[in-house]
């Protein structure tokens, strides 16, 4: 059985939710103030949101920043998904090797691995751009996609991909048909993942993009420069609504899946 939470934990963790959150939701509610100004409100209004469309900066920012979203989580999840499965199959000694690797992007500090990027590019004699903006952020989201489809690769059960080789069925065909449906959901979870730190990522953007190319965070931090325009409070608004729709969808799809599994079993017996 789940044991309660006592009063006191629910007003903690209340109290927490507010601290991170209040401030967010008055940046979200000023995005519709009419005044420039943050400390006056003269009254309600989508003008700003418009005038976000409107600037050239902001739209092409933001494309940048889907393109390499998308493409980088797309990639990411392809090789990581290959990673995990082949992960399974090393031996102990190898597998934690291995997997410590992997995982050092993740553990590491964001400038740390924003200025080695950095200089290996320049060392490699690459020009910064939309390229390397995209290399890096496929390094960086590659764990986090191991680490979702790693637990689903653990709890496959591979008796029924060497059935279907023993039935006829090439290794390519067994994978499409049997392993990959069995770990979507930790795919899916991954995917999801990597998209929203894409879009979420200033610091190893900020020093491997070169002139020309920005994404949504810098383009953020420049304009923020020069005072904090109303626009930047409704294009961070909308960040943040789409970032949170993304992570509502990594833990609920999780969830479903194991619901279903849950029935499944309950079923069988």
């Amino acid at each position: 059985m789940k044991k309660k939470m006592s009063p006191l934990a629910k007003a903690y963790i209340t109290l927490v939710l507010a601290f991170l959150q209040l401030p967010i939701l008055v940046l979200i509610a000023y995005s519709f103030n009419e005044s420039k100004s943050r400390g006056v409100w003269t009254g309600f209004t989508f003008d700003w949101y418009a005038k976000m469309l409107q600037d050239s900066a902001i739209m092409s920012a933001l494309g940048t920043t889907l393109v390499c979203g998308l493409l980088a989580a797309l990639i990411s999840t392809i090789i990581g998904t290959a990673a995990a499965i082949g992960l399974n199959s090393m031996k102990r000694k190898a597998y934690n090797l291995t997997l410590t690797v992997a995982y050092i992007p993740m553990l590491n500090a964001e400038i740390v691995m924003g200025i080695s990027l950095m200089m290996l590019y320049t060392l490699l004699d690459i020009e910064l751009g939309f390229f390397t903006l995209l290399l890096s952020h496929i390094t960086f989201c590659l764990p986090y996609v191991v680490l979702s489809v790693m637990p689903k690769v653990r709890q496959f059960d591979y008796s029924r991909y060497e059935a279907a080789l023993d039935l006829g069925a090439t290794p390519s065909y067994a994978l499409r048909k049997i392993v990959i449906p069995d770990l979507m959901p930790g795919i899916i979870s991954g995917f999801l993942l990597a998209l929203t730190l894409s879009i979420d990522d200033f610091i190893i953007s900020f020093f491997t993009t070169g002139n020309g190319v920005n994404n949504l965070s810098t383009v953020i931090y420049t304009m923020a420069k020069r005072g904090v325009s109303p626009k930047l409070n409704a294009l961070s608004a909308i960040v943040y609504v789409v970032i949170m729709i993304l992570l509502i969808c990594i833990n609920v799809i999780p969830k479903k899946d194991d619901n279903r599994n849950k029935k499944r079993v309950a079923e069988r017996n």
